[in-house]
């Protein structure tokens, strides 16, 4: 019977001809790390300030509450104090939605900025790279040839 070669010598010959630039893995994992950081602040501070918004239209609108339900002489100061309350209501709603648009805005700015920025790194990371290995497989194609002369 014939002995079934051995395929693990001659595949880790293989990869052994094609150098692999583990620096390049390191960097594209530092890159994407730094991305995700900047990522989280943006959303963080955007979560921070809605926070903060919600907090005071909340507050806001307690007071306002407090005002209606206190006890009047007049039963038509209960139409003129829910009326008021209704007005203020819709004041504080367009204000509150204004500064959210503003947020959704500005984290929409920096997502942009952001990303664009990395694309621009990413693309100048990858030419380098791809000029680094194809200098690597000609240096390795040279020994090989030569190797085989």
């Amino acid at each position: 019977m014939t002995k079934t070669p051995d395929m693990t010598k001659m595949v880790q010959d293989m990869m052994a001809a094609f150098p692999v630039d583990n620096a390049a893995f390191q960097n594209a994992f530092k890159t994407q790390a730094a991305m995700a950081e900047k990522m989280s602040k943006v959303a963080l501070e955007a979560a921070e300030k809605s926070t903060e918004i919600t907090s005071k239209w909340a507050k806001d609108t307690f007071a306002k509450v407090a005002d209606v339900s206190k006890a009047k002489a007049d039963p038509a100061d209960y139409t003129k104090a829910a009326t008021d309350f209704a007005s203020v209501a819709a004041e504080m709603a367009a204000e509150n939605l204004a500064s959210f648009a503003e947020i959704a805005k500005k984290v929409q700015m920096e997502t942009v900025e952001m990303m664009l920025s990395a694309g621009k790194d990413i693309s100048e990371e990858t030419s380098a790279a791809v000029k680094k290995a194809t200098a690597d497989v000609q240096s390795a194609a040279k020994k090989v040839a030569a190797a085989a002369k």
